[in-house]
């Protein structure tokens, strides 16, 4: 089981699960976030194979029991993304999405066992006292959407101790890459790019990630089932500003850009930085692509869709 199946990793998660040869119950309740079609059009190569599975349904409401008849692994990838939309009267929305939600496919699997990876995000840990972070520093979340991302991380640790799941938290660094949502900045950098308007950048730029291509990030996800239960930080390894990301965008489309500022977000993290070599030693995993690779990936991607 993959929910969140329709979204930006969740698809292309899905597709590497049928690649091997397995059987993919995906789920998704196709919030309105961003447009459907543009999720459907993630699910395009999942739907073509016959050992895929479709559940349009809410994690919240769901039949979850009777929905895990079968299933031996389950990624839970879905969520409500985005720090700046989980200020003021949106947070119930985040709260249900993320925390609720969590809670109803953990109870379910109570009854039925079997090996759990949550996505988390390096939201969690906030603005870190040092860089880069590890798995035991304390998490601090400077958004509303992180505090909701760190209590489902908290759940699922919770019902694993208590009623021996064996589940893995996996905190996300600034995945990019093909079908990135809409709203992030890769994703408006290389359409502006492409369409020769300015970019808008919030804050100065020189805020720095840990950027992490998204076959990276689905790599470590495969690897984490049923893997030894803990957090794991799953970060890409190409840590860079966000103009210095930019740059990489002009060599790639070959000619300048216009960048205008705005306001930088609340709740937005400063830096961003993981050490993960608990995730090399327990999950043999590590990460393969460059910035420069993964942008021109993207870019094609981008390029596709405008054509």
């Amino acid at each position: 089981m993959v929910t969140g199946a329709a979204g930006f990793i969740g698809s292309h998660l899905c597709e590497r699960l049928l690649a091997e040869g397995g059987r993919v119950l995906g789920v998704d309740c196709f919030t309105d976030y961003y447009d459907r079609e543009r999720k459907e059009r993630n699910l395009a190569s999942a739907r073509a194979s016959d050992r895929f599975e479709l559940a349009e349904a809410d994690l919240g409401t769901a039949d979850l029991r009777g929905m895990l008849d079968g299933v031996d692994g389950v990624f839970h990838l879905a969520a409500q993304p985005g720090v700046r939309g989980s200020w003021g009267e949106r947070f119930e929305v985040y709260a249900r999405n993320n925390i609720l939600a969590t809670q109803c496919l953990l109870e379910a699997l109570r009854e039925r066992p079997v090996p759990l990876v949550y996505a988390s995000s390096s939201s969690v840990y906030g603005a870190a006292e040092r860089l880069p972070v590890r798995e035991e520093d304390l998490p601090r979340p400077l958004s509303p959407y992180g505090v909701t991302k760190l209590a489902a991380e908290h759940l699922t640790g919770l019902y694993a101790a208590a009623y021996g799941l064996a589940a893995v938290s996996l905190r996300y660094f600034t995945v990019y890459g093909p079908r990135q949502r809409p709203d992030m900045a890769f994703t408006r950098f290389l359409g502006a790019a492409l369409a020769g308007l300015p970019l808008e950048v919030l804050g100065d730029g020189e805020q720095s990630r840990d950027f992490t291509f998204v076959a990276d990030a689905v790599e470590a996800t495969r690897r984490a089932l049923g893997a030894p239960p803990g957090v794991y930080n799953i970060g890409g390894g190409t840590r860079a500003t966000v103009n210095e990301s930019i740059r990489v965008i002009e060599e790639l489309v070959g000619h300048g850009v216009e960048v205008r500022r705005r306001e930088a977000v609340r709740g937005d993290m400063p830096h961003t930085w993981a050490e993960t070599s608990r995730a090399r030693e327990r999950l043999g995993w590590e990460p393969r692509t460059t910035l420069h690779e993964g942008l021109a990936a993207h870019l094609a991607w981008a390029r596709a869709l405008r054509a």
